[in-house]
């Protein structure tokens, strides 16, 4: 069965109303990220890398200990507290672990405190990297990698970096074809700083759709124009009475872009005013590569974002740790997004990265 997910149209055509937004139209992918249990050789959010076993397994070798969170917990006790988690029910009780993840439990736990009594703590050692995605070329036609690589891999580190308190990030491109001998078990950190940096292993949907910038992105003269309810009464257009006056909101929220996991697209601002990115080694702008997104869709208005196959869900009843919106379990900055940003002219040149 494929995996598919579908946006609904948005209820407005844009260009209907604004021609004058039809030459910043910009193609996004969004990856539709779902849990699951992907392979190597497939694309994937939280999920395997086909990574070479002659190649070393990227390390974060900054201090980590004035980031110091007192979360004290490895990666699979996270996803194993999730899973339970997943399991509760207000009806259902009390549950017990089963034998696997009781044995879980007791190694993390073990491991966990042999590692805590050792000098230096495990936060001022080389703290191995957490697999974010894994995307295949084939998949994802708007990746642009250099040379004969097919293949993103896209890591970071489970502590919060100065200077602005969140993951650091590695981007690695490879092909896929060149990759015989595959590292089987690769290295996890000890403890991450939040649980919100483990991602869950997910498999992906990807969808091609058409974005518009924000209205932050646009001109001050294309600004007034979004929020001219005349000009959407002349082209018999109703702005959603959830919006009262706010036409630009109506915009920014329903029309402009997309949220969730995506590739390409625009920047969803709104945490701060748009701040270009440009590249160290040519000075040119960057443009938007990968959104690690907290969430899926955001509230009652940022629902009509959600696939039409998860609109039921995403309109039920949800109880702790089981709603559709989150799939992955990564929550970066105070439930916002981190944005990637790479050189159109070289993306090999060094990516950047942005909390928004």
């Amino acid at each position: 069965m494929v995996f598919v997910r579908t946006t609904p149209p948005r209820p407005v055509a844009v260009t209907a109303v604004f021609p004058e937004l039809a030459s910043l139209a910009r193609p996004a992918i969004r990856l539709h990220p779902r849990p699951g249990s992907p392979s190597v050789r497939e694309s994937s959010v939280g999920g395997p890398l086909l990574w070479p076993a002659e190649e070393p397994w990227p390390h974060c070798e900054s201090s980590h200990l004035h980031f110091d969170s007192g979360f004290r917990q490895s990666p699979a006790i996270v996803r194993l507290e999730r899973r339970m988690q997943a399991r509760w029910h207000p009806d259902s009780g009390d549950f017990e672990l089963t034998p696997e993840e009781e044995a879980l439990k007791e190694r993390s736990a073990a491991r966990l405190a042999e590692r805590l009594a050792a000098s230096p703590p495990p936060a001022e050692c080389p703290v191995p990297m957490l697999p974010v995605a894994q995307l295949y070329l084939r998949d994802i036609p708007l990746l642009r990698p250099p040379g004969q690589a097919d293949l993103l891999q896209i890591l970071w580190c489970p502590y919060d970096h100065e200077p602005d308190n969140k993951p650091s990030t590695a981007l690695f491109w490879r092909s896929a074809a060149a990759v015989v001998d595959i590292l089987a078990t690769p290295p996890e950190p000890y403890e991450a700083n939040y649980p919100g940096y483990v991602p869950e292993p997910c498999v992906l949907a990807p969808e091609s759709i058409t974005e518009y910038p924000d209205s932050l992105d646009l001109s001050p003269e294309m600004r007034l124009m979004v929020e001219d309810r005349s000009r959407w009464q002349a082209a018999g257009v109703g702005v959603d009475s959830a919006y009262g006056d706010y036409p630009r909101d109506f915009y920014d929220c329903e029309l402009a872009d997309a949220p969730g996991w995506k590739v390409g697209g625009w920047p969803p601002w709104g945490r701060t005013d748009p701040y270009r990115r440009y590249c160290t080694v040519c000075d040119v702008q960057m443009v938007p590569l990968l959104t690690i997104a907290s969430f899926e869709w955001d509230g009652d208005e940022g629902r009509s974002w959600a696939p039409c196959e998860d609109q039921a869900a995403a309109y039920a009843a949800h109880y702790a740790g089981q709603h559709p919106s989150q799939p992955t379990g990564v929550e970066v900055g105070s439930t916002d997004n981190m944005q990637l940003y790479v050189c159109p002219t070289s993306p090999e040149h060094p990516h950047t990265d942005l909390i928004q």
